[in-house]
């Protein structure tokens, strides 16, 4: 079996097939049989050691796959895993910390490979303190969370009702489905005792003794992997009574999601973690800090922001917060996709590295021959910026300053002040060979396909504008269409009980207020004569005739 991508689970950021020409790997990674999501990344060309027999076997249909992998993973030595793994050097700009052991040589994801690098040593540090100082460490570190939002950690810690008697649970965000990311499941593949031990520890913290790992359908092998880490954890006290001796008991449990991109967003995993439709909560009077799941208070933290959490507890938050800027502290993961020579993922302290910094010197620049034409800084769901784009920023004495766009920190206020943002760390680049009617048709086909229903603007809009961005790229649309189009976009925005539609709508509106005149240049006046579709041809001949 010959692995020729080094980013094996890419095919897994937009709707299957349609990332596979848009991301960083050629079509098939394995055999081109699809099966690319089920083995830890490799380098290209790298020789996997399976026999053919065997690997007849793992072309099996996706939803055989769990059990290949259950018994690959139960006779396959340690040793063995590791020479699958590829080994990648962190650039001279990366800091390391959460990914200080992906990828890296002579590790494995078992609890004495993690032992011996002094694992489990900062939750035996937080038995020392008490919970509240816990809390009060992960605030005075400035910690945001990764998944998107960028919320203060501890600060949604200290949500929970002071006079609470209801049972406090934590969830952990593992459903990592945005397009063009692709931190978390590096993590859960090869480090999965970091987040345990996280894990442990924020539970101690907000005095939860349950706690969830909601892993997204498509992680299969993850979630074998957490859940033989749960295993290794409670064999050692790390988790079940008495955890250390400390008094404190709590459980981590596996739940596997159905595949669902809603379930990314908090009140719609908590839906889908009860066994109900993922339909996402109103806010208020839903907050899971304080109605959560079960109606009990829920803390919601992704994979990245809980592993940062085991790390501010060694360091102290004060030291933990040199790290990066002001208001953006630590690092964080990027995940490049796309039209760079050099795609993949950089641990960086947060504001420290400048879009051309990352682009140019860490990922190699544009492919021979193109240059940069856009980029969309944080997941397919936030707004694309122009590489020829000059920013008006507000400086704290009220003045105004120019930012280019080379020059953008990749921090959260930055881009949020460039009308972007960080999100979950998805950088997907795009060069000049790529026609935006294009990008905007994919985008808007991942959407409508991944509205849950609930609110009419997403549900109909969604849909709405993958037919008219079908037009486009058709071109069967007419001038009109674009403006329709963007007036679907705006309707939606701000319309949806939960921010899909505010996801759904801002690549349209930030496309089509860059790009109007290339989008414009792919329809034609005439085209306003036809019909809309094949259903509304046949309905006027029927008409006609009757």
């Amino acid at each position: 079996m010959i692995h020729s991508g080094r980013d094996c689970f890419v095919d897994d950021f937009m709707n299957p097939g349609s990332f596979l020409r848009f991301g960083t790997m050629e079509s098939g990674s394995l055999l081109s049989t699809g099966f690319s999501r089920a083995l830890p990344p490799g380098p290209p060309g790298c020789l996997l050691p399976f026999r053919s027999d065997r690997s007849r076997e793992l072309t099996v249909k996706f939803s055989k796959i769990g059990f290949c992998l259950r018994r690959f993973l139960a006779n396959t030595p340690a040793a063995l895993l590791r020479m699958i793994t590829y080994i990648k050097q962190p650039h001279a700009r990366e800091h390391r910390l959460i990914f200080k052991n992906v990828d890296r040589e002579g590790w494995d994801p078992s609890i004495e490979c993690y032992l011996r690098d002094g694992g489990y040593e900062d939750l035996k540090k937080a038995f020392t303190m008490q919970p509240k100082d816990i809390t009060e460490e992960v605030k005075k570190s400035g910690l945001r969370g990764r998944g998107g939002a960028g919320f203060p950690t501890g600060m949604k810690w200290t949500f929970i009702p002071p006079n609470n008697t209801k049972p406090v649970y934590l969830v952990c965000n593992g459903d990592e489905s945005e397009p063009g990311t692709f931190k978390d499941r590096y993590i859960l593949h090869q480090d999965p005792h970091q987040l345990v031990e996280g894990m442990v520890i924020a539970a101690y913290a907000v005095g939860a003794k349950t706690a969830y790992i909601y892993i997204r359908e498509e992680f299969p092998e993850a979630a074998l992997l957490v859940e033989r880490a749960i295993e290794e954890a409670r064999s050692h006290n790390f988790l079940g009574k008495n955890v250390l001796g400390s008094g404190f008991d709590v459980e981590i449990y596996v739940h596997r999601g159905a595949g669902a991109y809603i379930c990314g967003e908090e009140t719609g995993l908590i839906e889908s973690l009860e066994g109900k439709r993922p339909y996402p909560r109103i806010k208020p009077p839903y907050f899971p800090a304080a109605l959560g799941l079960y109606m009990c208070p829920t803390i919601v933290n992704n994979v990245e922001s809980l592993c940062h959490v085991k790390h501010i507890i060694r360091m102290g938050g004060d030291e933990y917060a040199k790290l990066g800027v002001a208001r953006n502290t630590g690092t964080r993961i990027l995940c490049v996709s796309g039209d760079v020579k050099n795609p993949g993922y950089f641990e960086v302290e947060v504001g420290k590295v400048t879009m051309r910094e990352l682009l140019y010197d860490m990922c190699g620049g544009p492919k021979d021959g193109r240059e940069f034409k856009a980029v969309i800084p944080g997941g397919s769901s936030s707004k694309i910026l122009k590489c020829d784009e000059v920013f008006k920023l507000k400086n704290p004495d009220g003045s105004t300053r120019d930012l280019n766009f080379w020059d953008i920190q990749m921090d959260f206020d930055t881009l949020a002040a460039c009308g972007s943002m960080a999100g979950s760390g998805g950088v997907i680049v795009l060069d000049d060979t790529r026609k935006m009617s294009w990008v905007l048709n994919n985008l808007n086909a991942f959407y409508a396909h991944e509205s849950c229903g609930q609110c009419t603007p997403c549900r109909e809009g969604s849909t709405w504008m993958k037919k008219i961005s079908d037009r486009l790229v058709e071109g069967t649309a007419s001038p009109a269409d674009i403006e329709t189009l963007e007036s679907v976009a705006y309707q939606i925005d701000g319309r949806t009980i939960c921010a899909f539609g505010e996801a759904s709508s801002w690549p349209v509106e930030a496309i089509i207020g860059k790009f109007r005149d290339e989008l414009l240049a792919d329809t034609k006046e005439s085209n306003a004569k036809l019909p809309c579709n094949p259903e509304a041809e046949a309905q006027r001949r029927f008409l006609q005739h009757a």
